[in-house]
Order: structure tokens, then sequence, then C-alpha cells
């Protein structure tokens, strides 16, 4: 009985691990589709919501790769697979950051 009780709350734990990371992935995806800055891949401008379509697709591939929030932005919104160069954020009036650092940004505003 007790062997089934702790099994039964690490399922649970990891169940809402999983859930909190997908609403933080959610979160971010969002944040992407609604920001007025721009998304620089291989030196093109990106809207928000064609930025998140290739993001969703990098995600797609690398889904088992991934096991954390960090891992999501690292695997599918950082860098060009194929050339190695970094995905730029282009906000108005401000100097261009790398995504990675402006969504890790994000991440620490909505985890507080």
């Amino acid at each position: 009985m007790k062997k089934r009780l702790i099994l039964l709350i690490g399922l649970f734990t990891a169940g809402n691990a999983f859930a909190d990371m997908q609403a933080e992935i959610d979160h971010l995806l969002n944040y992407v589709a609604t920001t007025n800055c721009q998304y620089e891949r291989n030196g093109t401008m990106h809207k928000g919501e064609e930025a998140v379509a290739h993001i969703k697709k990098k995600y797609d591939y690398f889904v088992d790769d991934i096991e954390s929030t960090e891992d999501f932005i690292k695997y599918s919104a950082t860098k060009s697979k194929m050339s190695g160069k970094y995905y730029l954020i282009h906000c108005p009036e401000q100097t261009p950051i790398k995504s990675k650092d402006w969504l890790l940004a994000e991440l620490d505003k909505y985890r507080k």
C-alpha cells in the first residue's frame, strides 16, 4: 500500500510539473505571437505569428529532448539548426537581443 501511494504521488507530481511546463510554454508562445517586436531568423524579419509557427515546428521536432521550459527555449527558439545563427528580437527603440535572453526574461517574469 505504501509503495502504491508513493508511486501515485510521484505520478501526480510529474503530471503537475508537465502541466506547469505546458502552461509556461503556452504563455511564451502567446508572448511571441502578440509582441510588437520582430523575430529575426537567418537575416529575415518575421512577425510574431510567423515566429510562433516556426517555433512550433521545431518544438514538434525536438519534443523528445525537451524536459523543461528552458529546454523548450533552447531547442525551439534560440538559433537556426541549419546555419547556427542566433535568432534576434528587434523591439521598437531598443537594441536587438537574442531570443533566448528575451524569452528567459519573460519566463522569469511569468514565474514570479
